[in-house]
């Protein structure tokens, strides 16, 4: 079986299991209290930290640890969220979780925007322009698409803040930029920024954001000040310990380009076939995909014994079509047939070949009964 869902989670790396583990099992003090053991342990947290500016390539700052990316979006948003006529912008891109903490500011009053895709699935600069203003408390947008592999362009988007809403705060969702693509040249532009473990070949059930300043934050959660104040509860070091060592082991350089490699490996095998359509996203790990004439979901169903791959985000996949691909102006037709692959840097170019070869014979199976 090949795995070619990767956008949805990756594999744990076997050594961070192994440092879940020791810090689970051996070093497992909660670093809030007082005893030399605790006060090391709270001294990993801030390594771990550390780790994260190091990857954004910032100094300055401070990184908050939570039970997620999800949690990490709703912190961002809501925790920017300031009484007054302030106004909120927000690409039609984004993720779930923040897609719908917009939506629930809207529902409370607060005045939101939503800015529309361009065709190559980033947000569109021109409508982005139209909406700033000085009364802009937020502008959030997803760095790269968890559908399409889009990336959009931060330092434009900054400069476009600077210009027109100077008050604004920017937070981007870089679930599936992370240790993924090189931020170190634009870190310094984040006033929020959301990552998650699982997506890196961490573990699931932590995340992080972090955040330029945090007296622009509110808290959300209320309870003993852990994380600055910001997210009261204890922190789950184990997961942050194996987080850091998952973001340490990983080369970014070296897997951009393997991955890139393995993208074009699989794209050779199945891109110009009849009835193949795909979308050539800036990503290399994410590839969206549509199959003429064949409902995506009975595609995914017929290969999950052999290849697996998904219909979309998972966190979506209860909800009817899909949000994204609808922004960058694709007929229902072809969302009813559209499929993510999604790669990872550790998998061989003879896999996601030999994946792409069963998808298209599988495709043409299919076809063949229900043209």
């Amino acid at each position: 079986m090949i795995y070619l869902d990767n956008a949805a989670t990756t594999k744990m790396f076997e050594d961070a299991v192994d440092i879940y583990k020791n810090y689970a099992c051996n070093f497992f003090y909660n670093p809030s209290a007082g005893y030399k053991q605790a006060i090391e342990v709270s001294k990993l947290l801030n390594e771990a930290r550390q780790t994260i500016k190091n990857m954004l390539g910032v100094q300055n700052g401070d990184v908050i640890f939570t039970g997620g990316a999800t949690e990490s979006n709703n912190l961002a948003i809501k925790g920017s969220e300031r009484n007054g006529k302030w106004e909120y912008v927000f690409s039609a891109g984004e993720h779930p979780s923040v897609y719908n903490c917009a939506l629930a500011l809207r529902e409370q009053g607060a005045t939101v925007h939503f800015v529309p895709l361009s065709a190559n699935g980033e947000i569109d600069y021109g409508k982005l322009q139209e909406v700033l203003n000085p009364r802009t408390r937020l502008v959030s947008c997803i760095l790269v698409s968890n559908e399409t592999g889009a990336i959009n362009d931060v330092q434009k988007i900054a400069a476009l803040r600077d210009r027109l809403a100077p008050n604004a705060l920017l937070h981007c969702d870089g679930v599936q930029a992370l240790a993924k693509i090189d931020l170190k040249g634009i870190g310094h532009l984040f006033d929020l920024f959301t990552f998650s473990g699982h997506k890196i070949h961490g573990p699931k059930g932590v995340g992080g954001l972090y955040v330029k300043n945090k007296q622009s934050l509110k808290n959300i959660v209320y309870g003993g000040g852990q994380e600055f104040g910001k997210r009261s509860g204890t922190e789950n070091v184990p997961a942050i310990c194996a987080l850091k060592y998952a973001i340490e082991k990983i080369d970014v350089e070296a897997n951009f380009k393997k991955t890139t490699s393995l993208k074009n490996a699989f794209l050779q095998q199945i891109a110009g076939k009849r009835g193949v359509s795909y979308i050539d996203g800036k990503s290399p790990y994410i590839l969206s995909l549509s199959f003429e004439g064949v409902n995506g979901e009975t595609l995914m169903r017929a290969l999950e014994d052999r290849v697996i791959i998904s219909t979309g985000s998972a966190c979506s996949s209860k909800s009817a079509g899909n949000r994204i691909l609808q922004q960058i102006g694709l007929n229902p037709q072809r969302i009813k047939s559209s499929v993510r692959v999604s790669f990872n840097a550790y998998q061989t170019e003879e896999e996601v070949k030999r994946a792409a070869q069963i998808i298209l014979q599988t495709y043409y199976e299919i076809w063949e009964k229900v043209k």
